[in-house]
């Protein structure tokens, strides 16, 4: 008896890793031994390059400081961290001996030169829907590269997470190779949104939420929002009106979104403005119209988030005091500052929190209305992260370069911001005055301790 139950397990794991086996291989095709690597026309670099821009591409191949898609970055996922690999023209760490239907096979079904399966921190899931044509650009782009040695990083993932067996399983799960197809009953111009978003962008990647196994539901194809994992930042639903659905946006509103990260609706925050900053603001203003058109269309679904239930007064407080004391330098407390050449009005009461972008109904009491100057293209993403470095130099100003009173000459023992001068001398500049320069604060709420002159 029991050797029967045991033939019995042997069988069925049998085939269970047959049948994981051919999910793992349904649809390819193999590739020639003669197949080499090939040099791509003018035109297929040009429009490689561009495309490596709208697939962010050097952002997960390129290190702080390192030369461009040489790899090496670490990407922290719940398993463990994969690292980036080369994806330079170098014959033995790099690309140099791929030929074009490694790399699409690369893209379309994640299968590495060497046959090995990779991993779906490499976006594949979306990038499956990317067409030849496309892939044979992108690859023609990287070709054209100079050619950097350096050695990949062996990835760093927990058992059995690392092993091939339970990639493959995971696959087996949740990967399906596809190809877009185009929609007959929308416009030409949804449907190159479409394949833009749902492919080459792979923004189901951050908005379309992950389960325990980090698959994102439906294939890839939702954008319900959710948690980016290990980074503890909420990327909103692009279907829900209260978070960032643009269903009710100006077409041109959602174009200078994704372009300048600005528009009157509200701003490209975190992980997004890194998108704009590295991607979309190079985009085509076609391919952005198709984008925005795409996003527009998407049928609006109720958003996950909550309840509807009114926030709890001792939340609303406790928020209120961290504003003051993190956000209102830059962003004002009930008045109007000027920051960047925009204008940001943020009334004392009935402040939205900050998320993707702003509210989606029509700027009000709650709402951040900017004005933008004429003419407005690249230079205001630039000018903000100008404002936003100023503002962050300040703020660590006031952190690092507090002096005790008893320096100052009085307040008995109390804190207070050291002011210009203070700061100068601290950096070395200015001799220490004999006289006191400031004086302190007596307000008693230690969130508000701080001199705000």
């Amino acid at each position: 008896m029991l050797r029967r139950w045991l033939i019995l397990t042997l069988l069925l794991l049998a085939a269970f890793a047959a049948l994981v086996a051919w999910l793992n291989v349904r649809g390819e095709t193999a590739i020639a031994a003669a197949a080499a690597p090939s040099t791509g026309t003018p035109q297929q670099i040009e429009r490689g390059e561009y495309l490596a821009r709208a697939g962010n591409c050097m952002t997960c191949h390129t290190t702080r400081g390192g030369l461009p898609y040489a790899g090496g970055r670490g990407i922290a996922t719940p398993f463990g961290t994969v690292y980036a690999g080369n994806l330079t023209p170098d014959a033995e760490t790099g690309l140099g001996s791929w030929s074009a239907e490694h790399f699409w096979r690369a893209l379309h079904h994640g299968r590495s030169f060497d046959g090995r399966l990779l991993y779906p921190a490499f976006p594949y899931p979306d990038t499956t829907r990317v067409t030849r044509e496309d892939s044979d650009a992108l690859y023609a782009y990287l070709r054209s590269l100079p050619a950097v040695k350096q050695a990949n990083t062996p990835h760093a993932l927990q058992f059995p997470y690392g092993t091939q067996a339970a990639l493959a399983v995971w696959r087996a799960l949740f990967f399906r190779p596809g190809s877009f197809e185009p929609e007959a009953s929308q416009s030409a111009e949804w449907n190159r949104g479409a394949y833009l978003v749902r492919g080459l962008g792979h923004c189901a990647a951050c908005h379309g939420g992950r389960n325990f196994l980090g698959a994102t539901p439906q294939g890839g194809l939702s954008l319900a929002g959710g948690l980016i994992p290990m980074r503890n930042w909420y990327a909103p639903a692009l279907s829900a009106p209260d978070q960032a659905g643009v269903a009710d946006w100006p077409l041109d509103d959602i174009v200078a979104l994704l372009r300048t990260g600005v528009s009157p609706r509200g701003s490209a925050l975190g992980p997004m403005a890194d998108v704009v900053y590295r991607s979309l603001q190079h985009l085509r203003i076609d391919d952005l119209r198709a984008i925005a058109t795409f996003l527009k269309a998407l049928p609006p679904t109720r958003s996950q988030s909550g309840d509807g239930k009114p926030a709890d007064p001792a939340v609303l407080e406790l928020g209120a005091k961290r504003y003051e004391k993190h956000c209102a330098d830059c962003h004002g407390a009930g008045r109007r500052r000027e920051v960047a050449c925009r204008r940001v009005d943020v009334p004392a009461a009935g402040r939205q929190p900050h998320g993707h972008h702003g509210p989606a109904g029509q700027p009000g009491a709650g709402d951040r209305a900017r004005r933008l100057p004429a003419g407005h293209g690249r230079q205001p993403a630039a000018l903000r992260h100008a404002a936003l470095r100023a503002g962050a130099r300040r703020r660590r100003d006031r952190r690092h370069y507090q002096l005790p009173a008893q320096q100052l000459g009085r307040g008995g023992g109390r804190r207070v911001s050291a002011g210009r001068g203070a700061l100068s001398r601290r950096r070395g500049r200015l001799k220490a005055p004999r006289k006191p320069i400031h004086t302190p604060v007596t307000n008693s709420d230690p969130d508000k301790g701080m001199c705000k002159c």
